[in-house]
């Protein structure tokens, strides 16, 4: 078994968030219905204007979830490289979203649920962030509280 690397600063895991932001396709998605029964699927997203923009159906159970408490946790990465955001979240109907906001989704997912009513938009705003990839990383894992990256 080799040695893991050393800790990342602060400043590099930040940046290697924003990385993932800007370059991964999608993420895991938890949510909870009212009465506690947890969900968790994978779906596409775009870092949009410091938030995560996904869509679904309006029927889905992440869609449903996240309308009575407004928050969800979302993942990005694998085991050794983890980006667990809590965030909350903003269910969009297709008329309402920003036109760039809609056309950077479509660019980069090349998937456009704009005029299908069937789907919604979910705005994911993050107000905790924590990233590590090994135990030497797990003391300096908060990145953002309150909405606020720290320094």
């Amino acid at each position: 078994m080799t040695s893991p690397e050393p800790a990342r600063s602060r400043e590099q895991r930040k940046q290697d968030v924003l990385d993932h932001l800007e370059k991964d396709t999608d993420a895991w998605v938890s949510t909870a219905s009212a009465d506690g029964v947890p969900t968790l699927v994978p779906l596409s997203f775009v870092w949009d204007r410091g938030t995560l923009l996904m869509a679904t159906r309006r029927t889905n159970p992440t869609a449903v979830n996240v309308t009575p408490d407004g928050r969800a946790r979302i993942a990005l990465g694998p085991t050794r490289d983890v980006v667990l955001i809590e965030a909350t979240v903003e269910v969009v109907e297709g008329a309402d979203l920003p036109a760039e906001s809609g056309d950077t989704f479509a660019a980069k997912l090349d998937w456009d649920v704009r005029g299908r009513t069937s789907w919604v938009y979910l705005r994911f705003t993050p107000y905790a962030v924590r990233a590590w990839r090994e135990a030497n990383e797990l003391a300096g894992r908060e990145l953002m509280a309150d909405g606020r990256w720290l320094e």
